[in-house]
């Protein structure tokens, strides 16, 4: 009996010694998930810390573009200016002429004969004039007569002169240097008088039309004085290539296009390779300058419904989300003309990790650092 009670009291030993250890597992455990927890909590609890930076001033400009028409300075029709068949074509199309080169011979048999008639009617009167002369000094007829003597010569000679006139228009010479187009007759051709033979191209230098917007003409003369001629633009090619030539703004229309709201621009272009000719089109690229303009980052703006905003870390760290007004923009950067002051801290990165209201520690980066970064991104 005294061996039975043994064992069952070292029984219950070893239970309760099990007890106390799962016991004290459980507990261990349970300290253990509670102590994760509440780091995890803690993690949680941790505000961000996000780049942020302030707005900043400065003189820029933008390229503003506008589709151009391209005009020779001079570009005629070249017409008959007698009837007749044309005799001989001494040029070709496209060829580049000179000032007074032949270009065309009207068949000119007619208005020689009419110029040699004319000539011996001249003779004719010279002759009746000069016995008239001679009798009037003798005082046989009076001075009346010599008068009459000597307006008739005087016809007779304009007469002379018109039908050299004539024939000198059946010989058409270049106006002035310049490129020719197509032919519009061939050799044998009758002319009548007015007739369109080709058409002629002062290209040396080039006119520029292009139209610009009511607000941005506006603006434009705002910042210009009425005599200021010397307003320089550039020209994009249709090749996308820059126009090796800087143009001159000479001359603004009279008049607005009602109803598209624009008013025509012309700039002056040299060209002194020939290389662009009249009818072709291109870009104007016009600078439009900013004067202390307020610029940031474009990554610090998200647009939602047409509209832009950033977000602003007000005094008490946490995130205000504002409504701004672009102006323009240049490179990885917008001008802004409404919503921001020069002192306030603009969010730059994780804007899509955080939230209105919510409260974030920034690294706030001078505004001179991140735009040397921008520009080093773009290099």
């Amino acid at each position: 009996m005294l061996m039975i009670s043994t064992l069952s009291e070292n029984s219950t030993l070893n239970i309760l010694k099990m007890n106390i250890k799962a016991s004290l597992v459980l507990g261990l455990i349970v300290i253990l998930l509670s102590g994760c927890n509440q780091r995890e909590t803690e993690k949680e609890e941790v505000a961000p810390v996000l780049e942020a930076t302030t707005p900043f001033r400065e003189d820029t400009s933008v390229t503003k573009e506008y589709v151009c028409q391209i005009h020779a300075i001079r570009h005629i029709e070249v017409r008959a200016l007698e009837r007749g068949y044309l005799q001989n074509i001494f040029v070709d199309e496209g060829q580049m002429l000179t000032k007074g080169q032949p270009m065309f011979k009207i068949m000119p048999n007619i208005y020689q004969a009419e110029l040699l008639k004319e000539q011996a009617e001249a003779n004719t009167m010279n002759i009746e004039y000069l016995n008239t002369k001679a009798l009037a000094d003798q005082k046989v007829v009076s001075q009346n007569e010599l008068a009459l003597a000597k307006a008739k010569l005087d016809k007779a000679n304009a007469e002379v002169k018109m039908a050299e006139t004539h024939l000198g228009f059946t010989d058409i010479n270049a106006p002035f240097d310049g490129i020719m187009d197509h032919l519009a007759v061939r050799n044998g051709s009758l002319l009548d008088e007015g007739s369109l033979l080709t058409t002629l191209s002062d290209i040396s230098k080039l006119w520029v039309y292009f139209n610009v917007p009511e607000a941005e003409y506006i603006d434009y003369k705002m910042h210009h004085s009425s005599d200021d001629r010397t307003r320089k633009v550039q020209l994009r090619m249709a090749n996308g290539q820059v126009f090796n030539q800087t143009g001159v703004i000479e001359t603004i229309e009279a008049d607005f296009d009602n109803t598209a709201g624009n008013i025509e621009f012309r700039a002056t272009f040299p060209n002194p390779d020939k290389l662009l000719r009249h009818g072709e089109t291109g870009t104007i690229l016009m600078l439009k300058p900013y004067n202390n303009a307020l610029l940031i980052p474009q990554k610090a703006v998200f647009e939602i419904m047409d509209k832009n905003y950033v977000y602003i870390i007000n005094k008490e760290g946490k995130l205000e989300q504002r409504m701004i007004k672009i102006e323009a923009e240049v490179p990885h950067l917008f001008i802004i003309s409404e919503g921001l002051q020069d002192d306030d801290k603009i969010l730059i990165e994780g804007l899509r990790k955080v939230h209105s209201g919510e409260e974030v520690k920034i690294d706030l980066k001078p505004a001179e650092k991140v735009r040397s970064e921008l520009d080093l991104y773009t290099e």
